[in-house]
């Protein structure tokens, strides 16, 4: 009998793990959203909606032999998982990689596909029609949003605000240095060191004014809140001995265990095992949850696996302002414009993500 393992939410994470182990156990992915989100084509489908057909990805290709149960999971014990509807999942192992939630139209409100498509077409046409923008909030997303309206929209006039003084501030300064160079290149201006003091929206783009923390006010045609990621770790935080930490993330121990409970793991965003809520992140979990799984439906015990080791401060981090230009933490060296263009700039990876959900 092969074991059975359930898999809470579809991500990077969830959907890459489900498809690498459906071979060798009885796979259960419980996602309630009817595709995959590709979040970096998000960003760029904001400037061209035409990419949203290959950022949306049907689940419904993903596996050969388990399933993909399109569910909401509201319980999960050391038997399985209890979904909204009252269903049981029964699993041997529990990996739960429920992601985050951040600003539309980055990423969807709940399980609404449609409502995404929606968004970005009324973001699309908000920023046509505006003439001056504003992005609250120099993250990832924010510099790269950025990026890609100077890189396509070329007229307009766009201010990025971050409450740091300079782009990427636990990073090598090079980094942020060459970035903020590139924007600026480009026409950006950039407020470093202020915070946006009356927010109308939190979570989707609105016109008006913005009150910076030294007093000063700015009227924007169309204003980007995009403050960070949220981890979705509700599932977990009830689970006996859970510890959140920030962002709502949930404490793992050295085997990425969220709990007390020795069959449950937790991975992705949801999860601080000591990195970033990044797809390079999940890049070094995976293959880690992969042998992890593998050795203990073998046989194993957990303590005679070797234990997560996090990147620490060498995470790479890839950051495209647009198809062509862009700068890279690559561990041990910068990279420039050529480099993050071929790696993530051109493509966003958004054949490689086709080709792991099988549509290409």
């Amino acid at each position: 009998m092969s074991k059975r393992i359930a898999i809470v939410g579809g991500g990077y994470l969830g959907a890459d793990l489900a498809k690498s182990l459906d071979d060798t156990a009885d796979i259960t992915l419980i996602e309630p959203r009817s595709h995959f989100v590709h979040a970096p084509a998000m960003i760029r489908a904001v400037v061209d909606p035409s990419l949203l057909d290959r950022a949306l990805i049907p689940y419904d290709r993903l596996l050969s032999h388990g399933r993909v149960l399109r569910a909401r999971a509201s319980g999960i014990d050391a038997n399985g998982v209890t979904l909204a509807d009252g269903q049981r999942v029964e699993a041997d192992y529990i990996v739960v990689a429920t992601g985050s939630s951040n600003a539309t139209p980055f990423k969807p409100v709940g399980d609404d596909i449609d409502g995404l498509r929606q968004a970005n077409q009324r973001s699309h046409d908000q920023l046509k029609a505006a003439q001056s923008i504003g992005i609250v909030g120099a993250g990832a997303v924010g510099i790269e949003l950025a990026g890609e309206i100077a890189f396509a929209m070329p007229d307009k006039k766009i201010t990025l605000i971050s409450d740091n003084d300079r782009l990427f501030p636990t990073m090598p300064e090079k980094l942020g240095t060459a970035l903020a160079g590139k924007l600026r290149d480009a026409g950006v201006t950039i407020e470093f060191g202020q915070r946006a003091e009356d927010l109308q929206s939190l979570t989707e783009p609105f016109s008006g004014r913005l009150k910076l923390s030294d007093g000063s006010k700015h009227g924007f045609d169309l204003i980007f809140p995009v403050l960070g990621s949220r981890a979705s770790s509700a599932l977990v935080t009830g689970l006996p001995g859970a510890q959140t930490s920030g962002a709502n993330r949930v404490k793992v121990d050295a085997w990425l265990r969220p709990s007390s409970l020795p069959n449950v793991f937790a991975a992705g965003d949801v999860a601080d095992a000591g990195d970033g809520m990044t797809i390079v992140a999940i890049s070094r979990q995976l293959p880690w949850l992969k042998t992890t799984l593998r050795g203990l439906m073998a046989g194993k015990q957990l303590e005679e696996i070797k234990p997560y080791k996090p990147w620490g401060s060498k995470a790479p981090i890839l950051v495209p302002l647009g198809p062509k230009r862009g700068n890279s933490f690559l561990s041990l060296f910068t990279a420039g414009d050529y480099v993050t263009r071929k790696l993530k700039g051109e493509d966003l990876f958004i054949t490689k993500y086709n080709k792991l959900l099988n549509r290409d």
